[in-house]
């Protein structure tokens, strides 16, 4: 079902090198192609993911011309001519879509970052966290890393928390301090000088500081996440944040005024579990959650549900270790990992039981571990349905998989995360969108998301049409990245 990857036994296939006779594929370490031999993508269907998916005028029998690693021609056989001498990947019957971009994940492995390879993720919103470790900046080969740090706050993960002129002043005690105006602006200078994409405006920064920091960060061309407790999501929304990140997150911006208030000195305490609490057990008919839905559907910020997270808490969930991808991935670098064997969340018993005869702890594991995964399953649907009523005002989305954190797996999950963009109701073409050019539309970032020319050549030939079924997303026959096509095989052949 799979195009040939194995270019140098000579096999026809997907790479038919009519013109340019004996020429071997790139393994995953080989260089860019030279910019005097031209990679053309011959004879399939460019899919169309414009105006958030609403689009849907696809390009059958496209030529696709690729130099230097950019896009420089795409249309019909009729209007663009192959080069002489250029290598020529036959696309026939095939489907184009860009290269999947994961919005907010960490990699902190040479493992994580293959995995994300071979699932078509070619661009990685990538975080440095206590649950996610930190970001393997030397893995190779690699997605593109499009750094994420955090603004306006302590933080002992910050990019910056390791140079000497940061480490006292972001070094975080027991709770995360805001850092001041004066400091704040230098942080965001300072990380914009390590190449930082996108910045995380975190639970204890204060509506004031948040304006002012959204407003900067713009100005500085950076992208914003808002993951707000002590500033109203109403406040961070209007002051233009750009991507909300995570279910049982952003819900939190229907809460009453007595709820938010006592939230901007208890971000992390009674206070915000409370909140939490009451915002995931109000009514999917609520009117404050439908006119919050509508707020957020007029508002400039996007929805970044990060779904995979809960993903073996809801239904119909199946075992992603065993997916190909997964051996690539060590247990222990994933944060609360799902079971290997089962792919069921593993509770474990409190330390109390252990006193107990081993009938009786036998016991308690079997109803301790019935009990919280009903109470799990029960609070993921709870928050699924509410997303559902925010849904049907039809809000922008942004897909990412939050990986490597509770059963979440680097790559494997994007594709989770599409399948449930689905299930939630957008259509196909709208989640790939979400995973591709979206990030364009949202954040400026016009180098990726599309097959046009100009942009950079991260493309995955897949064997079905993505638009009638997501799942063919995940059929991958061809991944080429940066302009260079990657054997997918030999992705899976890491040395340990």
């Amino acid at each position: 079902m799979r195009l040939s990857r194995n270019l140098s036994s000579g096999a026809l296939g997907l790479l038919l090198a009519a013109q340019a006779a004996g020429a071997q594929a790139p393994s995953p370490l080989t260089p860019r192609l030279s910019p005097s031999v031209p990679l053309v993508l011959a004879g399939g269907t460019v899919v169309d993911i414009t105006d958030w998916g609403r689009s849907a005028k696809d390009l059958p029998d496209a030529i696709i011309i690729v130099r230097d690693g950019r896009i420089t021609d795409v249309g019909s056989r009729m209007a663009v001519s192959i080069p002489k001498g250029a290598r020529v990947i036959d696309c026939t019957g095939k489907f184009l879509i860009p290269g999947l971009i994961d919005g907010f994940a960490g990699m902190n492995s040479q493992g994580q970052a293959n995995a994300y390879l071979f699932m078509g993720v070619t661009t990685v919103v990538a975080v440095s966290d206590a649950r996610r470790g930190a970001v393997d900046v030397n893995a190779s080969p690699t997605p593109h890393l499009y750094l994420m740090d955090s603004a306006g706050s302590t933080d002992n993960w910050s990019l910056l928390a390791k140079r000497p002129e940061w480490a006292q002043k972001l070094r975080q005690l027991d709770h995360p301090r805001e850092l001041s105006p004066d400091d704040s602006l230098r942080q965001l200078n300072d990380t914009v000088r390590l190449g930082t994409r996108a910045v995380w405006l975190g639970h204890n920064l204060t509506a004031a500081n948040v304006q002012w920091i959204i407003a900067r960060a713009h100005q500085m061309g950076l992208a914003t996440y808002g993951e707000f407790v002590a500033t109203p999501y109403n406040v961070g929304v209007e002051a233009g944040v750009d991507a909300l990140p995570h279910m049982g997150r952003y819900e939190l911006g229907v809460i009453p005024d007595e709820l938010e208030r006592p939230l901007v000195e208890d971000s992390d305490g009674t206070a915000a579990t409370t909140a939490y609490d009451y915002a995931e057990r109000l009514p999917p008919t609520d009117l404050h959650l439908r006119a919050y839905a509508r707020f957020l559907a007029a508002h400039h910020a996007v929805l970044m549900p990060t779904f995979s997270i809960d993903f073996a808490r809801l239904p119909s969930h199946r075992n992603l270790w065993k997916e190909p991808a997964a051996a690539l991935l060590d247990p222990a670098r994933v944060f609360e990992p799902t079971n290997r064997a089962t792919g069921e969340i593993d509770y474990s018993l409190a330390p109390w039981t252990r006193h107990l005869p081993a009938m009786g702890q036998r016991y308690m594991e079997r109803y301790i571990e019935e009990s919280q995964r009903k109470k799990g399953e029960q609070s993921a649907l709870r928050l699924w349905r509410i997303n559902e009523t925010l849904f049907a005002a039809f809000p922008h989305y942004l897909a990412a998989s939050g990986a490597p954190v509770q059963g979440a797996l680097p790559g494997i999950s994007m594709h989770t995360e599409l399948e449930l963009l689905v299930r939630l109701g957008l259509s196909p073409r709208e989640a790939l969108a979400a995973a591709t050019n979206n990030y364009s539309l949202q954040f400026g970032w016009d180098e990726l998301g599309q097959i046009v020319p100009g942009r950079r050549a991260d493309i995955l030939v897949v064997d079905g049409d993505p638009t009638q079924n997501i799942w063919n997303a995940r059929r991958i026959s061809g991944l080429i990245m940066d302009g260079n096509l990657i054997d997918r095989d030999a992705l899976l052949n890491l040395k340990h």
